[in-house]
């Protein structure tokens, strides 16, 4: 009986030892940015190295599309329509009626355009305890460690947006899409500078988000 109790004993031993050295050895895996909602209504406070702006952002991956309603402070209006074709229109409802027709690569953020991004830590911002992640130098992304809701972005270009709500599954009515008639008046621009710098950092669809801001302040 001793010699049983002796041999199950080395038996059990090696194992116990290489289960103890494998849990402290293991590292936890890094948490993941939450994927976006496929529709959401947001209300974003933007400081663009001084200019400041608030922006009504409806995203509504489900039906393509995605619109940004971007109130200079003490300015301008501004209307920036974005579809999944890779089809922009920034204009205003003034009685100027202006409009740029732009073209992206590529359309809509997707809702895991997080995805791949490198896990730097936990830090505070705007009193929220957040997990941090950068995107290819493009943008440092915060999240409530609690609730995986965005808290606060830095884009690469030093302009910084805090986000004020965030309300899943709201939706804009159909008829607040459609971009004004003298937008299809307008030659379309196949080309310009945020359009080029989007494709120099390879940043594909990561980039549309600054794009379309730094666009808004050509006018």
């Amino acid at each position: 009986m001793g010699s049983k109790v002796k041999s199950l004993s080395l038996l059990i031993l090696p194992l116990a030892f290489s289960l103890c050295f494998s849990s402290l050895s293991s590292k936890p895996a890094d948490p993941t940015p939450a994927p976006w909602p496929h529709q959401f209504h947001s209300i974003l406070f933007m400081d663009n190295n001084g200019s400041l702006q608030v922006v009504d952002l409806w995203y509504d991956w489900t039906n393509g599309r995605n619109f940004n309603i971007i109130q200079n402070q003490l300015g301008k209006l501004l209307y920036d329509l974005e579809w999944d074709n890779g089809t922009s229109y920034i204009y205003t409802l003034d009685s100027n009626k202006e409009c740029r027709v732009l073209h992206f690569p590529v359309g809509v953020l997707r809702p895991n355009w997080l995805e791949g991004a490198t896990h730097l830590g936990q830090q505070e911002v705007d009193g929220f305890l957040c997990n941090v992640w950068q995107k290819v130098d493009f943008i440092w992304y915060y999240e409530d460690v609690i609730t995986k809701r965005p808290v606060y972005w830095v884009f690469y270009t030093g302009m910084t947006a805090h986000v004020m709500t965030f309300e899943v599954g709201a939706v804009l009515e159909d008829p607040k899409w459609q971009a004004p008639v003298y937008c299809f008046k307008e030659s379309e621009k196949k080309e310009n500078t945020v359009i080029k710098s989007v494709v120099s950092h390879g940043l594909s669809r990561e980039g549309l988000m600054t794009g379309s801001f730094n666009v808004s302040m050509l006018y």
